[in-house]
C-alpha cells in the first residue's frame, strides 16, 4: 500500500508542476512581444547600452579629451584593448622624431592616440573605473555593424575631434 501511495504522491507532483509550467506558458503567450525586428523598428531605449568607451572633452574645449594620459585605464583593462600612446620626451640636443610610446610619458599631460580594440572588449567598465578624472563613458551606439575586425579598432582622440565637428555642422544648419 505505501508504494502505491508513493506512485500516486509523485504523479500528483509531475501533473502539479505541469499545470504550474503550462501556467507560466500561458502567460507569456498572452503578453505583447519584446523582440525589436530591426530595421523595421528600432530601440528606443539606447541609454542603458554599453558599447566601447569614448573619451570626454573638457568643458572649456570639447574637442580636447580630458584624458592626462596617465595609462591607469590600459593597465586596469583585463582584455588589453585599450593603448594610451604618449609623445616621447626628446633628450636636449636630439631632434624631435615624432616617436610615440605607452602612456605615462614624462611630461605628458595628453593622449596623443588613445586606441581602444572593440573586438576584444568584455564592456567590464574597469577602465571608466580607474581613470582618476573620469575621462571615459560608454558609447550608445547598438547599430555598429562591420564585416572586417579591424573597423572595430578606433582612435578616441581623433574620433572625439570629429564628433564635436560634427555636432557643431549639425547646430550651424
Amino acid at each position: 500500500m505505501s508504494q502505491l501511495s508513493q506512485l500516486i504522491e509523485e504523479a500528483y507532483t509531475g501533473l502539479k508542476s505541469l499545470v504550474i509550467g503550462l501556467g507560466v506558458t500561458g502567460k507569456a503567450l498572452c503578453e505583447p512581444g519584446v523582440t525589436v525586428l530591426y530595421p523595421k523598428e528600432e530601440v528606443d531605449n539606447l541609454s542603458t547600452f554599453r558599447g566601447h568607451v569614448e573619451l570626454i572633452g573638457k568643458d572649456d574645449d570639447p574637442a580636447v579629451a580630458r584624458c592626462v594620459a596617465c595609462g591607469a585605464c590600459a593597465k586596469a583593462c583585463p582584455s588589453n584593448c585599450i593603448s594610451v600612446l604618449c609623445p616621447v620626451p626628446v633628450k636636449e640636443g636630439e631632434a624631435d622624431t615624432g616617436k610615440l610610446g605607452p602612456a605615462p610619458q614624462k611630461g605628458s599631460k595628453t593622449p596623443a592616440q588613445f586606441i581602444v580594440d572593440y573586438s576584444l572588449c568584455s564592456l567590464c567598465g574597469q577602465c571608466a573605473r580607474a581613470c582618476p578624472v573620469d575621462s571615459l563613458r560608454f558609447c550608445h551606439d547598438a547599430y555598429m555593424v562591420a564585416f572586417d575586425r579591424k573597423a572595430f579598432q578606433f582612435e578616441l582622440v581623433s574620433r572625439l575631434r570629429q564628433q564635436v565637428e560634427q555636432a557643431l555642422e549639425g547646430g550651424e544648419e
